[in-house]
């Protein structure tokens, strides 16, 4: 399968010159023919030559040697040792499992994850999902997935333990706030199939749209709900982020377009110090500008669910409710290496808020502070949104 070039915001130029070397190298280097690559002037890869040919001479049983999982470990190796958890590689095999993440339909659990403090932290497990239902929160702590320690892992290596077919099963080791240890969570994998906006009217003229993933369907479904709400009696929007993990930028842009002005400005990307940002700006038909709005947000809020309610808060002033924001803010590109089947997926920026904020590691602070306890949710009470129904009736 050959992927495009995207850009997403889920879940470095030098690695291009380390990968081509060594990839190079790897093929031509075995067979005496003579290939020239230019490489930093301080890097030896002699080095690697020497202990691949000292495995070969001294393994006890050489046939272990794979070649091609030589060549993908190392690989896999070099975007580890850049210590950002978002950059990673996909080897074919990976590769047709992580496309599968953002077209809707896959196998798993239905749980975002992603790092935090260094530690694999549940980012929000979607709606109906066997991993919403096996009790999972936004926070929660990925000790071990099937008795292995997640604590050297990299997200896409810890998401594909977790993943796996309809029918059976994975434990996670769980820790969570307040508890005094680790619990042991059996799920049933499923397959899971998104539906990532739904709404419905509330006290009478509130359309409260819960959206749950900025996955490739959701520009369309979300066409089909607006136009139910631009034809109802609702006058006024609580737009729910919460437990939304992300997904495509451009899908992010296109449901601002509804919410916000023509020419508004969404995110900002920053590149670092020195180098120009680009500006990613609204082109909708602005259906929902005038619409009185408060956004909901917490923990399991990231990346587009993130960009959105930033966006919305800078460019008209609309609150937040909830909780602090997970802080997935970095930029990731996808690129297709030379084989035509395998990824390589590296961080290339930082996403700000219209008027300059990084959202990477912080997240956004809710406006208006409200809590949601475990307790809460056993009893399927939601103050959350009640806040925000208050706040709502008040805005004209």
């Amino acid at each position: 399968m050959i992927f495009q070039k995207e850009k997403i915001i889920k879940y470095s130029v030098g690695i291009t010159v380390l990968l081509a070397v060594f990839y190079l190298g790897f093929y031509f280097g075995k067979s005496q023919l003579f290939y020239f690559v230019p490489q930093p002037s301080n890097l030896n890869f002699s080095l690697f030559w020497d202990a691949y040919n000292k495995l070969g001479e001294n393994l006890v049983d050489p046939s272990q040697i794979d070649n091609q999982k030589v060549l993908y470990g190392a690989i896999r190796g070099m975007t580890k040792s850049l210590g950002d958890p978002y950059t990673d590689f996909f080897d074919p095999a990976q590769a047709k499992l992580f496309a599968q993440d953002l077209q809707g339909s896959f196998d798993g659990i239905g749980v975002e994850v992603g790092l935090k403090k260094d530690q694999l932290t549940v980012i929000a497990p979607l709606k109906g999902t066997p991993g919403e239902k096996a009790g999972l929160q936004p926070g929660d702590i990925i000790v071990k997935v099937d008795g292995q320690s997640t604590s050297d892992m990299s997200i896409d290596e810890a998401v594909n333990l977790i993943r796996g077919k309809k029918g059976t099963q994975v434990t996670l080791t769980i820790f969570r706030d307040g508890w005094s240890q680790t619990k042991d969570t059996k799920i049933i994998r499923d397959t899971i199939k998104v539906n990532p906006v739904s709404w419905e009217l509330k006290d009478g003229d509130v359309a409260y749209i819960k959206i749950d993933q900025f996955d490739q369907s959701l520009p369309d479904n979300f066409k089909v709900v607006a136009n139910q709400i631009l034809y109802s009696p609702a006058k006024k929007i609580v737009l729910d982020l919460r437990n939304d993990p992300g997904g495509y930028l451009d899908v992010c842009q296109e449901i601002a377009g509804w919410f916000l002005k023509p020419d508004q400005v969404v995110t900002i990307e920053y590149f670092g110090k020195g180098k120009d940002q680009q500006q990613y700006k609204t082109d909708g038909n602005g259906a929902f500008a005038d619409y009185p709005i408060v956004v909901l947000i917490n923990k399991g809020s990231a990346s587009a669910a993130e960009i959105l309610a930033g966006a919305l808060r800078d460019d008209r002033n609309i609150q937040l409710v909830g909780e602090q924001s997970f802080g997935k803010g970095s930029v990731q590109e996808v690129l297709s290496l030379a084989d035509g089947q395998s990824l390589l997926k590296i961080t290339i920026a930082k996403w700000l808020t219209p008027k300059g904020n990084s959202i990477s590691e912080v997240g956004l602070a809710p406006d208006v502070k409200v809590e949601q306890t475990e307790d809460d949710i056993s009893a399927n009470n939601d103050p959350q949104l009640r806040k925000a129904l208050e706040i709502i009736q008040g805005l004209k």
